[in-house]
């Protein structure tokens, strides 16, 4: 799936369901449904999903979960704005 056609599927009431947990998880995140998105990448293991999970929990607010889902998926804690770092996981799973 491309960028494009990610941004496009956020037109319909639920996500494509081809789409990967970390994809389904930003998809929900993108409709403002961080429950949905949480659950989507709760219980997987790719270092994909642990990405943005981290992601999930630094939105969240609470940084000592989202450094641990960091370190799980062996990469630095991101700084910049959580919009910032949405559009990066973003490019990085759709091209």
């Amino acid at each position: 799936m491309t960028l494009a056609e990610f941004r496009a599927s956020l037109a319909a009431a639920a996500p494509p369901p081809a789409l990967s947990a970390a994809l389904t998880a930003l998809w929900w995140d993108a409709r403002g449904d961080w429950n949905r998105a949480h659950n989507a990448v709760d219980s997987e293991e790719s270092t994909e999903a642990a990405r943005v999970h981290a992601y999930l929990h630094r939105k969240e607010g609470n940084t000592p979960n989202a450094a641990y889902w960091y370190r799980h998926a062996g990469v630095p804690i991101f700084s910049g704005p959580l919009a910032e770092e949405a559009q990066a996981l973003l490019r990085e799973l759709t091209e």
